[in-house]
């Protein structure tokens, strides 16, 4: 069966979740993973919405953190302070599903600017919830398409911590989560090393190395074992294709 690099990516994603987790969910291609998750092999997924929403089961694609469909069948509904202080701040959060503009080789975001803070080049959203989710969650994973603007060796603004420059700076920092555990593109993943530092650890069928380093602003490294993901089974496509994305709003 066919499939974009964008499922490919997705599918990838919703794969590194496991049954049981709690998980802070945002809009977009996270929102089709964590779904697409909890549809096939993690049925008790708790999913977390900023805007208040606890034990989300959307019965369609939601277009916003505030779309009405969040709240039918949801365990609870509060406030966006309880959702921070009393669920994530706490560690009460597996998981949290981030993306950026800018990711460099420690996995810090940029969300805020791209140039110099006073005169950027492109002003972006900034952080909403993001870099309380990059700093408390238990673990995180990054989801991007792999293009080298995207991939710089160093981000131009900080929006959401990494490991900082190395292992031991988040730690130093304060910050409890573990970091991100991985970057998730349209041609592999790339996991963090002893050191913090990104290194490719998988490749999605077909993609070379060469691709990933092509496509990455520093001089990436490899993993002494590289493995090939599975490509999307048939039932997983079908589930993003007919029920959480038919208009492929995001696919």
């Amino acid at each position: 069966m066919e499939y974009t690099a964008n499922e490919l990516m997705i599918v990838n994603a919703a794969r590194l979740l496991r049954d049981g987790d709690t998980v802070f969910v945002g809009v977009g291609v996270p929102n089709l993973a964590c779904n697409l998750a909890r549809r096939t092999h993690a049925p008790s997924l708790l999913m977390i919405y900023e805007a208040g929403v606890v034990g989300a089961r959307p019965a369609r694609l939601p277009l916003s953190i505030g779309d009405p469909t969040l709240v039918s069948g949801s365990a609870l509904v509060c406030s966006m302070f309880d959702i921070f202080s009393l669920y994530l701040q706490r560690g009460n959060v597996d998981v949290g599903f981030l993306g950026g503009a800018q990711i460099d080789k420690y996995g810090n975001i940029n969300a805020t600017v791209v140039g110099e803070y006073g005169h950027p080049k492109v002003r972006l959203p900034g952080s909403g919830g993001s870099m309380e989710m990059a700093a408390w969650a238990n673990r995180c994973y990054i989801m991007t398409p792999h293009q080298k603007r995207r991939f710089p060796e160093k981000v131009d603004f900080c929006t959401s911590a990494g490991f900082v420059s190395g292992h031991g700076e988040r730690a130093a920092a304060g910050l409890r989560g573990k970091g991100p555990q991985a970057v998730v593109t349209d041609l592999g993943i790339m996991e963090p090393d002893e050191t913090g530092e990104f290194v490719v650890t998988a490749l999605h069928p077909g993609v070379l190395v060469e691709q990933l380093q092509a496509n990455t602003g520093w001089d990436l490294r490899v993993a002494r074992e590289v493995r090939v993901t599975a490509p999307p089974q048939e039932h997983e496509l079908q589930i993003l294709r007919e029920e959480l994305d038919p208009q492929g709003i995001y696919r």
